[in-house]
């Protein structure tokens, strides 16, 4: 499986596209920091940082829906923060009875389940627009010329490759099976209970033949040198006006940040 078949990367003319990646990772960084640091409950603090995004999501002339459906991922971590609604103390606004118990939704519950999602929602649909406007080796090789620690750069690299080692081994067993199908559409028959548990198998079996195969990519990167680092090509250093950027898009997020105490 090619690499470009499953990067999230957007390939289009614009201005953010052409950005350098240390600018845009240090401003995601940042974003999500702030995003993290805001009070719980600041409306308008969110409010504007979702139109600092969407001025960044017209500048990169990506497609909005693009952006949103990529960032329903942030549903799921909505989903770890429902128990939230009724055990937080405070004025119950909503009861709810299942069976002999007796639960109640509070309104400072409800306000700290709502804060996190917007949060989680803000934070992923940021990191879509980073990896939609920049390619993964660019954001390695910014990652180091930050100086992040180097065992997080090898694992977040090794992490991308060996997701398509997994999506290739994938790949080959599903067309394996459906050569061995005798049905047209590949499934083979059987009822539901029988082809989950081939399904169940099937993942077992990815699970063995990916860990063996990244074994024997790691052996062969090991006899080429590879000692855990990225090797890139010195980067030339920011210009005036790269630094310029950074220094005020800084300076509007702790300003948003700020403000979003005092709102708070």
């Amino acid at each position: 499986m090619h690499v470009d078949s499953m990067d999230s990367y957007c390939a289009r003319a614009s201005w953010l596209h052409r950005l350098d990646a240390r600018i845009k990772l240090i401003l995601t960084l940042a974003f999500v920091l702030t995003v993290s640091l805001t009070p719980t409950g600041s409306w308008p603090t969110y409010v504007f940082l979702y139109s600092l995004l969407l001025a960044a999501t017209v500048a990169s002339e990506l497609s909005l829906g693009l952006v949103l459906r990529r960032g329903l991922v942030a549903l799921l971590f909505v989903m770890a923060a429902l128990p939230l609604l009724v055990t937080t103390a405070g004025r119950a606004v909503l009861p709810i009875s299942v069976g002999r118990w007796s639960l109640a939704v509070t309104a400072s519950g409800l306000e700290r389940f709502l804060s996190i999602a917007v949060k989680s929602w803000l934070s992923v649909q940021a990191a879509v627009l980073l990896t939609a406007t920049t390619r993964m080796p660019d954001l390695l090789v910014a990652m180091r010329a930050l100086k992040l620690p180097r065992l997080l750069i090898a694992t977040v690299s090794l992490m991308w490759r060996y997701l398509f080692v997994l999506a290739d081994e994938t790949m080959r067993m599903l067309r394996a099976r459906t050569s061995r199908s005798a049905a047209l559409d590949g499934r083979g028959g059987g009822s539901l209970f029988w082809r989950a548990s081939v399904t169940g198998a099937m993942a077992g079996t990815l699970f063995l033949r990916g860990y063996e195969r990244s074994e024997r990519i790691y052996n062969a990167m090991l006899a080429r040198g590879y000692d855990g680092s990225v090797r890139a090509a010195t980067q030339r250093p920011l210009t005036r006006g790269e630094r310029d950027i950074v220094v005020v898009g800084l300076v509007v997020l702790a300003s948003v940040l700020t403000l979003g105490r005092f709102v708070g």
